[in-house]
């Protein structure tokens, strides 16, 4: 099916055709129909399959057809959870109104809300926002939201993770209760499923995907290792892999941070993003890391969703997500849009509870296996009562040590081998 099937306007698919998009994705070609019907819709689909399209180009359209002449009010508005997830979603919705007349703004937190505000004085057509700045701005009168016609909460199972329940309520009490609603995620939870009946008004579901399964072309591996080791096997697989890019996930910011300082001390040029950095930072190091400019992005799962990176080939779960669902969203930054990628996880004997539920929710294991020089010392549980015994009979844990000494020597021996950096 090519997307002048689909019932799009000719400026949209000029649009398209300029991008070079010739087919769409199964999500596209399920959603925009029904969307272009009037209709409200539950979506699911992985990361990386053209969700942002599929609600994206039919509310172009609905909007431009609807579009009268006198000072543009906010009539669409799409709520996501991240500023990055809300860049991205704006840049595609500038790109693909082109050709049309409708104009649009970006707005979150981070950033010096003025600019903000003039912008939305002078009128625009589709708001992008995550909901804290937007209420911000609802509350100094900046925005009116009582004209809204179009209504899309992207990533919604994100914004209930990250607390947004709230703040996703006040809004729809802001809106008129007449109004085309999409509700769009990766993942769906009990919670989704109880906001959508909420406000979604006999709703369409939509599954390009089978629910919570991760990316078929992703590669899937595990490696354990010692939590102390992790940095060191991190350097040993980035050099001898010769990765040029790879994004890390880190459960923390301090983590985040900890790591990017030992990559850089071994001379693999990388950056750190999270909650604590500027926008400005974070936008000037995830510019650096597609132009190559950087081999390594380490972030928080505030990066898990929203970051379209084209070709994006290895993926590290430096340590796994609490959530599972999680997991799926990190890996889908690779083996986007038909590509292959790579997913390494380092898995240390405490995160096995959180490796057995990642599996559990994609429905399969994944495969498993230790590095040479960096086995781990720490083994799964069935031998702690045995070492505990030892140690109130006053006989210590030497042999732990002992081997504990080997990994060492091991270690060592690989880093004084370690291909020097260029």
């Amino acid at each position: 099916m090519s997307f002048d099937k689909l019932g799009l306007q000719s400026e949209l698919l000029k649009a398209l055709d300029k991008k070079g998009y010739t087919e769409p994705s199964p999500i596209q070609s399920k959603a925009i129909g029904p969307i272009l019907q009037g209709r409200d819709v539950l979506g699911s689909a992985q990361t990386g399959t053209g969700k942002t399209a599929a609600f994206t180009l039919p509310m172009l359209q609905i909007l431009n057809k609807a579009r009268q002449g006198g000072k543009r009010k906010v009539r669409g508005l799409v709520l996501t959870p991240t500023r990055e997830l809300a860049a991205q979603v704006y840049d595609n919705v500038r790109a693909y109104s082109e050709f049309i007349d409708i104009t649009a703004s970006v707005v979150f937190g981070g950033v010096n809300i003025n600019p903000q505000k003039r912008t939305l004085k002078q009128g625009v057509d589709i708001v992008v926002a995550t909901p804290g700045r937007l209420l911000d701005l609802h509350g100094q009168k900046a925005i009116n939201l009582s004209e809204v016609e179009f209504l899309v909460l992207d990533e919604a199972d994100r914004m209930l993770d990250m607390g947004f329940q709230r703040d996703i309520n006040r809004i729809l009490a802001l809106l008129p209760k007449k109004r085309q609603n999409l509700l769009f995620s990766a993942t769906f939870s009990k919670e989704i499923k109880a906001l959508a009946n909420g406000f979604l008004d006999r709703p369409i579901l939509v599954e390009a995907t089978p629910e919570n399964t991760a990316v078929e072309v992703i590669a899937q591996k595990v490696y354990r290792v010692d939590k102390s080791d992790k940095a060191a096997l991190t350097v040993k697989l980035i050099y001898e892999g010769e990765w040029s890019q790879v994004l890390i996930f880190t459960r923390t910011k301090h983590g985040a941070d900890r790591l990017s300082r030992k990559l850089d001390k071994r001379k693999i040029p990388s950056f750190a993003i999270h909650g604590n950095k500027s926008q400005g930072a974070r936008t000037r190091a995830l510019a650096a890391f597609k132009k190559g400019e950087c081999r390594v992005l380490v972030a928080t799962d505030i990066a898990a969703r929203g970051l379209d990176i084209p070709l994006l080939p290895h993926v590290i779960n430096y340590e796994l997500p609490q959530v599972p669902e999680d997991y799926v969203h990190r890996i889908g930054r690779t083996g986007r849009a038909g590509a292959s990628g790579e997913a390494i996880s380092l898995v240390e004997v405490n995160e096995l509870k959180q490796l057995k539920a990642i599996e559990k929710l994609i429905g399969k294991s994944i495969p498993s296996e230790e590095v040479e020089g960096f086995e781990p010392a720490d083994k799964p549980s069935e031998k702690k009562p045995q070492q505990q015994n030892n140690r109130r009979k006053g006989q210590g844990n030497s042999k732990h040590k002992k081997k504990k000494g080997n990994w060492e020597s091991k270690k060592k021996n690989w880093e004084q081998k370690r291909p020097k950096s260029k």
